[in-house]
């Protein structure tokens, strides 16, 4: 149930079709795991926690570096050597005290994920890693919890929603990890990526519009561009097949 502080805070989304205070009650039931507090989980946490998502989890093992500052903007230069997760829970309730933030600092691996998942309705990704990308949606798979997909690199970024036994995984989309290594990055991309998971985070937990799903999207920064890729499942996938529905 909303209260009068709820229906003044969120006003201008309840507005919207398809969400209204039903929707709200249910963004402020939801839990999510955000996978990473660098510069894609910046900006997803930053604008669930605006849009009144009950129960924001927040994984990161790191810890802010100055190099960081371009594109992370949880961070600023007074959180120098803290760990990214106190950081990060500093600012989401300093913007939305009413929710609840759990900043877990781990890593991410097979030990520990099953019970960073544990009860949590969407995982988002917010990594750089293909590895760990693997395993959050392998897991997610074996859940049936929807996982959102981002990935950036310069000013290139590309986005899509998987859904368990309705769609491609993403180990149908890259069937194998590029190498590992330092990449550039203009700030920018991540914060529109990371915006564009956040809506479809919204959209999954209220029930409203058309989510993208079977569906990559391409984001070109050089020429300010999208473009839509329709992904179909790898019929022969090690992860997926087995789990996908007729």
């Amino acid at each position: 149930m909303l209260s009068e502080e709820d229906r003044i805070r969120y006003d201008r989304q309840i507005m919207l079709d398809g969400i209204g205070e039903e929707g709200q009650e249910k963004l402020l039931a939801g839990t999510v795991l955000i996978a990473g507090a660098g510069g894609l989980g910046s900006a997803i946490a930053y604008y669930l926690a605006a849009a009144g998502i009950g129960t924001i989890r927040i994984v990161d093992r790191d810890r802010v570096e100055w190099s960081n500052l371009n594109r992370q903007i949880l961070h600023g230069e007074a959180d120098i050597g803290r760990a990214k997760v106190q950081s990060a829970e500093e600012k989401l309730k300093g913007l939305n005290s009413k929710i609840r933030i759990e900043a877990l600092e781990a890593e991410i691996n097979e030990a520990s994920l099953p019970g960073l998942i544990e009860g949590c309705n969407l995982i988002l990704d917010g990594m750089d890693n293909f590895p760990t990308r693997y395993l959050l949606n392998d897991e997610a798979l074996e859940r049936g919890i929807p996982f959102i997909y981002g990935g950036i690199q310069g000013l290139m970024g590309m986005t899509t929603v998987i859904l368990p036994g309705r769609t491609p995984c993403l180990r149908c989309l890259f069937p194998q990890a590029p190498p590992l290594q330092k990449f550039p990055v203009l700030g920018t991309t991540p914060g529109i990526i990371g915006l564009i998971q956040a809506q479809e985070a919204v959209k999954y937990l209220t029930g409203v519009g058309r989510l993208l799903a079977g569906r990559l999207l391409v984001y070109n920064g050089l020429e300010t561009r999208f473009s839509e890729i329709q992904v179909e499942p790898n019929p022969t996938c090690p992860v997926c097949a087995s789990k996908r529905r007729s």
